[in-house]
């Protein structure tokens, strides 16, 4: 019997620890020594998902038709809702046979479409900071990974004008995520249309995830497919669990040209299966009431952000309002690197914050909080930081 011991392949060796899991290790082990917590960290609503989505899948879970395999493109009756919702919030003209893919998560979408596009030894432009599964996805693929960072400067977006001619000889995909995870940053009609005009001058593909695009605060977050022929070069992902309080329950969609949403699918048949039919028309219930349902979520999340800027402003910190997402990205004070400062926010004032070094190594002189708590909790975080003196 060989005693030889498991080694991990060469790819997850080369990637760094999830950083939401080694934040979540260390809240457990505090809130098992029986502290009091103010988790600020994973961006994971606080509040239920609304009673009449939840009496959608009550409802429909009890068909058992909805029992069996669900089909992999996703219920008709889905793409259909898709499809007139994006038709309705951004004026878009979708077909749902061919345009709209429904996805068990946008992150599971985001993580199998390099897998579409790139080959070993292509270049994947990613920006840092960034939600990490667009690094460790390009890597899966056998990409090289370009970073593009993203300076307060040029309002967290890339400095598109400085990448490289020969790194673009080499690129096939870029990642873009707007409204910003974790800076808050936005992006505009004209600046999409900087990038569309690059993707087709430098044959490259787009993915912009939109995780976000509803939890906007003045001006609503626009889609890159409003501009003319960017469905020839991207796809946008979106996701139901921000925009609904559904993180649980794993739906997404993809959205974009015909060739582009067939290739990810393609991977997807060979991955996994369709989502749980019940919980696809418990998705189209949400969609359906949108317009009832959401913009009391972002006016809670409003409300949050003032109070929390407000509070930090007494103790001394300033943070940019972010104009979108349910993030805060918060300068660190002179002398700390961001882990060091979550690290003393926990250990001394039972406050979980994340790190920005985990987004990326431009990133180290800021920490994330999320406004995933109730307004007096956030309130008192800030003034457990306040006690610090940092």
């Amino acid at each position: 019997m060989s005693t030889t011991p498991f080694v991990k392949s060469e790819r997850l060796q080369k990637l760094p620890p999830y950083l939401f899991a080694e934040i979540d290790k260390k809240k457990k082990a505090a809130l098992a020594a029986g502290r009091d917590v103010i988790n600020l960290g994973v961006g994971d609503p606080d509040r239920p998902t609304p009673p009449t989505i939840i009496k959608s899948l009550q409802h429909h879970v009890e068909n058992p038709a909805f029992h069996q395999y669900a089909l992999d493109q996703g219920a008709p009756e889905l793409r259909q809702s898709i499809a007139k919702f994006c038709k309705a919030r951004y004026g878009l003209d979708l077909d749902p046979n061919s345009e709209i893919l429904p996805l068990i998560g946008s992150k599971e979408g985001i993580a199998h479409f390099p897998l579409a596009v790139l080959n070993p030894g292509d270049i994947s432009l990613v920006p840092d900071p960034c939600y990490p599964v667009y690094r460790s996805s390009s890597m899966f693929a056998g990409a090289d990974v370009y970073t593009m960072p993203l300076e307060p400067s040029h309002g967290f977006r890339p400095d598109l004008d400085s990448i490289p001619t020969d790194v673009f000889n080499r690129a096939r995909l870029m990642f873009l995520n707007y409204p910003n995870n974790p800076t808050g940053g936005t992006a505009d009609l004209p600046f999409f249309e900087k990038v569309v005009n690059l993707a087709k001058t430098h044959d490259l593909v787009i993915a912009q995830d939109a995780a976000y695009n509803e939890m906007y605060f003045e001006n609503p977050a626009p889609s890159i497919l409003q501009i003319p022929g960017a469905k020839d070069v991207a796809v946008e992902f979106h996701s139901l669990s921000k925009t609904f309080n559904m993180t649980g329950w794993r739906v997404g969609f993809a959205i974009g040209g015909a060739p582009q949403i067939a290739a990810l699918g393609q991977v997807k048949a060979n991955c996994d299966s369709g989502i749980f039919t019940a919980i696809q028309f418990a998705g189209k219930t949400a969609l359906d009431e949108y317009e009832t349902i959401t913009p009391p979520i972002r006016a809670l999340y409003k409300e949050r952000r003032d109070a929390f800027l407000s509070s930090l402003k007494k103790i001394g910190w300033n943070a940019t309002a972010p104009e979108a997402t349910f993030y805060v990205w918060i300068p660190c004070p002179a002398g700390y690197t961001s882990t060091e400062l979550c690290g003393r926010l926990l250990d001394e004032a039972d406050v979980v914050t994340t790190p920005g070094l985990g987004f990326g190594r431009t990133a180290d002189g800021y920490i994330r909080a999320a406004l995933t708590v109730e307004t007096p909790r956030l309130i008192e975080a800030v003034e457990r930081i306040g006690k610090l003196k940092l």
